[in-house]
């Protein structure tokens, strides 16, 4: 395996935007296009935008429907991991994933503390259904595009690893 082969995988990937006011229209989506456009800086393909209310059944069904139809490597998730009482999206997460990844909202919640103090009241997770990663990301663009700078980096191995294009985790022979 090449040293750049992790770089040069296409990840197809899909965001949802949880948010009532979304949904409903009442409120422009702002975190879900910004997601959407780091994951095509990052040379993603993504799926059409899908926004859903903060009704966990509604979540839960539209994270299978995604992770489910083989066409999705990777689902980011925006809006609904803080803790007002409508936020569902790490309880419809955790309902839906076959294996946990604490991994990823473990480095973010420790890069945003260097932010702000309120980096403790997310409840973001991640895990894997099948072959699809899941990562749930905050609400704000602000801070998906924060969280995004710490999970990228790790996002084309993760989507290799889960697909069965990586054989081995050992760094390239030198001079490979």
């Amino acid at each position: 395996m090449s040293g750049h082969e992790a770089q040069d995988i296409v990840i197809r990937a899909a965001v949802v935007t949880v948010s009532d006011k979304g949904h409903a229209g009442t409120r422009e989506d702002a975190s879900g296009p910004t997601l959407r456009d780091l994951l095509l800086a990052l040379g993603a393909e993504v799926s059409e935008p899908v926004i859903v209310p903060d009704e966990q059944s509604v979540i839960e069904e539209t994270l299978r429907a995604l992770a489910d139809s083989g066409d999705i490597d990777l689902v980011l998730t925006t809006g609904g991991t803080g803790l007002a009482p409508r936020d569902r999206t790490p309880e419809a997460t955790a309902a839906v994933i076959d294996r946990a990844a604490p991994g990823f909202g473990e480095a973010m919640r420790a890069a945003s503390l260097a932010v702000t103090p309120h980096a403790i009241l997310s409840r973001a997770i991640a895990g894997v259904r099948g072959r699809t990663l899941i990562i749930n990301m905050p609400g704000s663009p602000k801070a998906c595009r924060e969280h995004f700078a710490v999970v990228a980096p790790g996002l084309a191995h993760a989507v290799q690893t889960l697909t069965g294009r990586a054989h081995e985790c050992a760094s390239p022979p030198a001079g490979g």
